[in-house]
């Protein structure tokens, strides 16, 4: 098994022009990669968390590295106001939403016999009611335009079982659903609804919150002998942001390597 990372890629001008909105974008994860990828490629970027200070921090690490500064919004994703200020000023900074990416979320490691209804709700509020917030908001914006995308972030564990893992895997399957729901409801107006579903996307603060061991032993079951860089799953939501996956709706794509 090889540990290689491949070469960072260079842009390609695939979100040319688009007005791109990354929730949760601060911090070394999956939102901050993606934001900057989507900079990267070309679009106009808006970037939301819920933690002023870092998100201030992603906007000048992008600035200084790509050389264009992203809007930023702070947001709470549980705060229906705060999601509907998002859109809003969104819209305004970026002359409409072209692109909307749900990366926001919340885990955490617990047996079912141990979680309290607290420990349940609050990642079941954060990572899919979250998702749910944005997205009809996202929905309530292009749906009059007749046009849009939205990228939900869900993950393998919306399908695959771990321990410890109930609440945040029910809320990931949640969002699987949800996507599927939402894709067919757009589809019509001709606004496309997917979502990547990570298997292991390796980063700082990841290796920080889990159980020691866990994360060798989860890299030991990925055909590459390691985890994707947030960069990796960054590329294939831009993928799906961009025209190349005009057909694609409803889909939920697996970045895995993950033995079967």
């Amino acid at each position: 098994m090889s540990r290689e990372i491949p070469p960072y890629p260079e842009g390609h001008d695939l979100l040319a022009g688009k007005g791109v909105v990354v929730t949760a974008a601060a911090g070394t994860g999956i939102g901050f990669a993606t934001a900057k990828r989507c900079a990267e490629e070309g679009a106009r970027v808006v970037i939301s968390d819920h933690h002023e200070r870092r998100l201030g921090e992603a906007a000048d690490t992008i600035e200084a590295e790509v050389g264009q500064r992203p809007h930023t919004i702070v947001c709470d994703v549980t705060d229906e106001a705060a999601v509907q200020a998002l859109v809003d000023g969104a819209a305004d900074a970026l002359d409409g939403i072209d692109v909307m990416i749900n990366n926001a979320g919340l885990g955490g490691e617990v047996p079912i016999v141990d979680m309290t209804d607290e420990q349940w709700s609050v990642v079941l509020d954060v990572t899919l009611n979250g998702t749910f917030r944005t997205t009809r908001a996202a929905l309530r914006h292009m749906v009059p335009r007749g046009s849009g995308v939205i990228v939900n972030n869900a993950s393998v564990l919306g399908w695959r079982a771990q321990h410890g893992q109930a609440h945040y895997a029910a809320a990931k399957a949640g969002v699987m659903a949800l996507t599927r729901c939402a894709a067919i409801e757009a589809a019509e107006v001709g606004v496309r609804v997917n979502a990547v579903a990570p298997s292991l996307a390796t980063h700082p603060f990841l290796t920080k919150v889990m159980a020691d061991g866990l994360l060798e032993e989860l890299e030991q079951k990925e055909a590459f002998g390691r985890g994707a860089t947030p960069w990796e799953v960054a590329n294939v939501i831009v993928f799906l942001a961009s025209d190349y996956s005009s057909y694609m709706t409803g889909e939920v794509v697996a970045v895995s390597s993950q033995h079967p």
